[in-house]
């Protein structure tokens, strides 16, 4: 992870070329845009098990996520690998509080990461429009799921989740837009801030 004293490189930079992004540093410092927001910890370090919280949080809060994450775990018994998450039948995830999508989801993660089409240190070493790529092939992974991976387990430095509807409405507050700005017009409002559009993030985020 990036050190304090490393992150105000971006975060001058940033504040240099756009009057409300400094305005923000002003007020809240320069954030983390790695850590997740109830604690750098809960993520773990394996990245298949970060890969089923982020897939378990879609469309949901975090604190729902990490209780059917926690069943999910309870499940399996030990630290979650692709080969017991298959030993686990449909009906058993569902009734941990995963979707049917979930569930489907989770399979294709698993069965893709033990016939070796998705390979996490492939993804490390990949750039990030080849990464994005990689994981968005994964039934139920979508650009969101795909760029806060990105964000918490590759902690890539230029990562703007443009579709986030957090980042959507703190950009139609903070740049006083007449309307939420659609994922297309926030990612185009955020061109400027490249190569730290993570930074960025979440600066609009604390916000």
């Amino acid at each position: 992870m990036r050190d304090a004293a490393t992150a105000t490189e971006p975060c001058a930079a940033l504040a240099e070329r756009d009057p409300v992004l400094a305005d923000l540093i002003s007020r809240h410092g320069c954030p983390n845009p790695f850590a997740w927001p109830e604690g750098d910890t809960i993520g773990g370090t394996d990245p298949f098990a970060a890969l089923l919280l982020h897939i378990t949080g879609q469309q949901i809060s975090i604190a729902a996520a990490l209780a059917i994450y926690g069943r999910v775990l309870a499940l399996l018994d030990s630290a979650p690998t692709p080969e017991r998450l298959l030993d686990l039948s449909p009906a058993a995830l569902r009734g941990a509080g995963l979707s049917r999508a979930k569930v489907a989801a989770f399979h294709d993660l698993a069965e893709r990461v033990v016939d070796g089409r998705l390979a996490f240190d492939r993804l490390a070493a990949g750039g990030d429009e080849a990464v994005l790529a990689e994981l968005t092939a994964v039934r139920g992974i979508g650009p969101w799921s795909a760029q806060m991976f990105m964000l918490h387990e590759l902690r890539r430095p230029d990562v703007l989740p443009a579709a986030d509807i957090g980042l959507r409405k703190a950009a139609q507050a903070l740049f006083a837009l007449e309307a939420v700005p659609r994922p297309n017009e926030l990612a185009e409002l955020g061109r400027t801030w490249a190569p730290y559009r993570s930074y960025a993030a979440a600066l609009l985020w604390s916000a």
